[in-house]
């Protein structure tokens, strides 16, 4: 009803452009809301209030203006104007009631629509380094990215989804090198493992791996190998120069051997990363290799069309990104002295293939301690000749888990964390998706392991998927057939004030789709989830659904149907299951 009174509203203002009341070229932005006080009806807009300065009236008269040419509708009782200039609209009360039998004939259509149908999307999340398993933080985005993707979809959007594998760079060289430290101590070496390298279990088991395939193929003296090395950070030392060094050390002495490491390392984690994902109920149309912008020539056509657009230059061996050109607040290394193209290189060369890959809209969702990362990325999309504004780049806060109180601590790189495996197994995957979701992505968010695995209205997502399995157990004492009969029940008894909130509550689930797809919010998806549940259970326990007056148990019966279909496509949305029995 929402879009179908926008409608209204725009062809009106369309005959006051062709009559000469508002200039031709008026830019619209007309917006409908929903009233908060049901004294000022069900829907209001302030476009006159808008459009008056335009329109050289004050903005009551355009106001009057407007309504005197909006077409007669059968589902509005009337249109009146307050204040200063709002038309508040006011529907027919059949026309709520209508409401029941749109979702039943829809069933799980409703909420969808066609409104982007034939654009493109192409949302890329995670892309978490395969340095080590996926952790607390990395399910935020996870949650976050897969939900935005469903929700995009129900809007017509043809979406597809890519996890970009940063599968090249020194983050790979440190884990492939703290796997090799790993085997040589099985070998029996023994040394002072590196502060900065990863020391996770996992890195171990991948150890084990290559020392039950090769033995002691690959072992080489401490003496030897660490001959030469700079002092660690423990020892006065700089602990990247340090990791650097025996990177370099170690690849000349494994020469080819060195990839045995790196792709075992590869190969395990990524795998690892894939069935963590699946199992959470995230899946990708595209892992993107990182590696293969280099094999494709994709980062040199990149640095080529800059360098065309003379946005790029040399100074001190390096060459330069000109960022600041485009508001940035220094410009970028593109290629080190020693002639190695950084990671923002790589990135350029990314978003160039995403760009050419023809799709509408762009969407990256990082965690927000890349926010200084944003500018330089916008930068580049310009200075490539695109629309940076076809860029979204949304900023994931991390995930606080807490239990028994106490705040629980993590660290990667110490190898002391609690993996996304470990959160699905102890609160399952629907409270993690639910949770990780139920605020803004740039907010922190304290994930309660307490309250996820409590079965009590406290815990939001028992309290909505409880309303699911609560309508379900009064269907199985109906003893029903079919909906048939629930179908043709006269709506018009639902007359109490819990019924009509209810059906009024219903009525905008398509709003919240479109609204939280326009915000990129799918939090808003979850309050709406957590409003119907809670409208509910208010209905039911003030009013009997099975008694002998058929007729209205029949309208009773068709209101909580309409429910329990809204609550089951909302938790669709956030992939999130609507169980039958608790």
């Amino acid at each position: 009803m929402q879009s179908h009174i926008t409608n209204l509203l725009t062809d009106a203002i369309s005959i006051l452009r062709s009559s000469g009341d508002l200039p031709g070229d008026t830019e619209l932005n007309i917006q409908v809301m929903r009233s908060k006080d049901k004294a000022h009806g069900d829907f209001a807009s302030n476009v006159a209030m808008q459009l008056s300065k335009v329109a050289n009236i004050s903005p009551r008269e355009l106001a009057e203006k407007i309504l005197e040419n909006i077409s007669k509708d059968s589902a509005i009782e009337k249109i009146e104007i307050a204040g200063p200039g709002f038309l508040n609209f006011y529907l027919r009360s059949s026309q709520q009631i209508e409401v029941l039998n749109n979702i039943l004939r829809e069933k799980e259509a409703y909420g969808r629509s066609n409104t982007f149908v034939n654009q493109k999307v192409l949302i890329e999340f995670v892309s978490a380094n395969p340095t080590g398993p996926l952790h607390v933080g990395h399910g935020r985005g996870a949650a976050y990215g897969a939900t935005i993707a469903n929700i995009f979809e129900a809007v017509g959007y043809e979406v597809h989804r890519e996890y970009y594998v940063n599968d090249a760079g020194r983050q790979m060289d440190i884990l492939a090198i703290s796997v090799w430290l790993r085997y040589l101590e099985l070998c029996g070496e023994e040394f002072v493992f590196p502060s900065n390298a990863y020391k996770g279990d996992y890195i171990w088991d991948i150890a084990a791996t290559l020392h039950r395939q090769y033995e002691n193929k690959f072992q080489y003296k401490s003496t030897e190998w660490m001959q030469g090395l700079p002092p660690d950070e423990p020892q006065g030392g700089d602990k990247e120069i340090y990791i650097d060094a025996i990177i370099e050390k170690v690849k000349q002495i494994l020469g080819d051997g060195y990839d045995i490491f790196f792709d075992q390392a590869l190969t395990i984690i990524t795998e690892d990363i894939r069935d963590d994902l699946d199992l959470f109920g995230v899946r990708y149309d595209n892992w993107y290799s990182e590696k293969s912008l280099v094999s494709d020539n994709k980062v040199q056509a990149a640095l080529d069309i800059l360098a065309e657009n003379d946005y790029s230059y040399t100074r001190d061996g390096a060459l330069w990104f000109r960022s600041t050109t485009f508001g940035d607040e220094k410009d970028r290394v593109l290629v080190r002295e020693n002639g190695q193209a950084t990671y923002f290189a790589s990135d350029i060369a990314y978003h160039l293939d995403k760009l050419k890959r023809g799709y509408d809209v762009l969407i990256d969702v990082w965690g927000a301690d890349h926010h200084g990362y944003i500018a330089r990325v916008k930068a580049a999309i310009q200075a490539l000749g695109f629309d940076e504004s076809k860029l979204h780049i949304l900023l994931v806060q991390f995930a606080n888990l807490y239990e028994g109180g106490e705040k629980l601590a993590m660290s990667t790189r110490s190898g002391e964390f609690v993996t996304l495996r470990q959160l699905r197994k102890q609160v399952g995957k629907d409270a993690a998706r639910f949770f990780y979701v139920m605020r803004k992505c740039e907010q922190h968010l304290d994930f309660d392991l307490d309250l996820a695995t409590s079965q009590s209205q406290d815990n939001p997502v028992y309290y909505v998927q409880y309303a699911h399995a609560r309508i379900c157990s009064i269907f199985e004492q109906a003893c029903l057939e079919d909906d048939n009969v629930i179908i043709d029940a006269d709506s018009e008894l639902l007359s109490q004030t819990q019924e009509k909130d209810l059906i009024k509550l219903l009525d905008q689930f398509p709003e919240k789709i479109a609204i939280a797809a326009k915000q990129f919010s799918p939090h808003l998806v979850v309050n709406y989830l957590r409003e119907v549940a809670t409208a509910f259970h208010s209905f039911y326990n003030a009013h009997q659904v099975l008694m002998d007056d058929k007729p209205l148990s029949y309208a009773r019966l068709k209101l909580i149907r309409a429910t329990q279909i809204v609550i089951k496509n909302g938790l669709k949305l956030l992939d999130v299951s609507a169980p039958i029995k608790m």
